[in-house]
């Protein structure tokens, strides 16, 4: 029997705002428990709440970066439910009147675009922590995340494999972080996703029932998650079974997901307005404000570095996976052109092109090589934009080869220096220096030639595979240092005589 995958995915943005939604209490990460947790954040008799505005100026953010609706006038809701580290036992969120309704982001699987629809972006505050593992049959409760900015992002269910989710998930934390909204932290929790997961005859238009995965930190965990409960659901039915709608947890040490409770409907949690808190009105001076300062979106650079800088379309989409790396793409591109290496293509659309081209290549191939390597972040990069740049200048001046570049490149990132000098530096005192005397190569190439008898025979028989050859054995003589335009001209003049 064929079966359709449906995933929907909720997602908490944690706002990367200094205090909580509706207290003065710290949002910082790893304080000692419940040192964090004010009289607003637990509820004390006669407190009362008062919405921080840091917090809805990022959900406009976030509302204008994917073209949602935001709305002029929300409401705050409580969400009544019982559980251990919910202190004032309700959850002040949105629910009928949310801050952001629809919009939507492009995703790419493998080479494909699509686009998966959001129904709703929230307000509301996180609750607190239960702490299992630190205590001998007991529990412990931490306080200090009730009250946290979080931003809930529902999409629709338009997704229909784990592999579109984790892009999904990919590209909205990649978001999140490019506006500026949420640091991303997935070990800290700053953002985690729920996956509701279900699957139908193919065919079928009517959902089938929904399984709720709590709380995935790791896209690694939540493709693992949607494969097995994929998997699961398809086995209960095949087997003339019915999946039950619950809540379920990934456990990865076991790779499986099991049964934590039912799954509530929004009936069981009683939804009513906040008493204490008035409807949340947004001026459109303050959307007009915060929309002029905004920055360029991801895929509205991913397009321009195509078109301005000839980048290939695919590496374009990994430069824009980050905007830092974006910043750092663009920086060496605009100081490689001011090196002007090529002064024939000074000032021109081709030069740009040549240079952006070049540059993308690094980037997305040593830079982020490294970067993965190191489990580093791209603001933390020893080798600056200049220096890439400057990097490739003297390779296009042929003062190094690519071989010889790569070697600069490493002994910078193994010894950082921030000064541009240091390129040169490295070259003199590594001898580094491209070969380009014609006379040297000559002598060079005649000693290969006359040791490569075989090579020789083939290559005049026709067998260019044989050239390559010879043209590595000229390379590996100079250790790499021989201008490669020069060893090819002079060895097939040589060949061919």
């Amino acid at each position: 029997m064929s079966w359709e995958v449906v995933i929907g995915l909720e997602t908490h943005a944690q706002l990367s705002t200094r205090s909580k939604i509706f207290s003065g209490a710290s949002t910082a990460f790893g304080a000692s428990p419940n040192s964090q947790a004010s009289a607003v954040d637990i509820a004390l008799p006669g407190v009362l709440p008062v919405l921080n505005k840091g917090a809805v100026e990022r959900a406009i953010r976030f509302g204008l970066a994917v073209g949602g609706k935001i709305n002029r006038r929300s409401i705050f809701a409580r969400k009544n439910y019982f559980y251990p580290d919910l202190p004032k036992g309700y959850q002040i969120s949105q629910y009928e009147l949310p801050i952001i309704e629809g919009g939507s982001m492009t995703i790419m699987v493998g080479d494909q675009e699509k686009t998966v629809r959001l129904t709703r972006a929230h307000l509301e505050e996180d609750a607190g922590k239960s702490l299992h593992e630190d205590f001998h049959g007991m529990s412990g409760i931490d306080l200090n995340r009730a009250g946290t900015p979080l931003l809930e992002i529902v999409s629709e269910p338009d997704m229909h494999s784990a592999a579109e989710a984790v892009a999904y998930a990919k590209t909205l934390h990649s978001l999140v972080r490019w506006v500026d909204i949420c640091d991303g932290n997935m070990q800290e929790g700053s953002f985690r996703c729920d996956a509701n997961v279900s699957v139908r005859k193919a065919g079928d238009t009517k959902l089938g029932t929904r399984a709720e995965l709590k709380n995935l930190n790791s896209f690694r965990f939540l493709e693992r998650a949607i494969e097995y409960e994929v998997k699961r659901q398809i086995g209960i039915l095949e087997d003339g079974g019915k999946v039950v709608q619950e809540t379920r947890l990934y456990d990865p040490d076991k790779d499986e997901t099991r049964s934590m409770r039912s799954k509530e409907d929004a009936m069981d949690y009683r939804y009513f307005p906040d008493p204490d808190l008035s409807p949340l009105n947004v001026s459109q001076q303050w959307i007009d404000e915060v929309r002029t300062a905004m920055p360029e979106l991801p895929e509205a650079r991913r397009k321009r570095f195509v078109e301005e800088y000839g980048v290939p379309p695919e590496e374009a989409k990994t430069i824009t996976d980050s905007k830092d790396m974006a910043i750092y793409f663009e920086r060496s591109i605009r100081r490689l052109v001011e090196l002007n290496p090529a002064e024939w293509l000074a000032d021109s659309d081709e030069g740009r092109k040549w240079y952006g081209q070049a540059i993308a290549k690094a980037v997305t191939g040593l830079v982020a090589a490294q970067i993965n390597r190191a489990e580093t972040e791209i603001r933390d990069y020893p080798v600056s934009p200049d220096q890439l740049a400057l990097l490739h200048a003297r390779m296009m001046k042929d003062v190094i080869t690519s071989k010889s570049a790569r070697e600069v490149f490493i002994e910078l990132w193994e010894h950082p220096r921030n000064d541009e000098s240091a390129i040169d530096e490295i070259i003199e005192k590594r001898g580094l220096k491209q070969i380009s005397d014609s006379s040297e190569i000559e002598k060079i190439v005649d000693q290969v030639i006359a040791a490569n008898e075989k090579q020789v025979a083939d290559y005049k028989a026709g067998k260019e595979k044989a050239f390559n050859s010879l043209v590595g054995q000229v390379m590996k003589a100079t250790k790499g240092k021989a201008n490669p335009a020069q060893v090819n001209e002079i060895l097939k003049r040589k060949l061919a005589g």
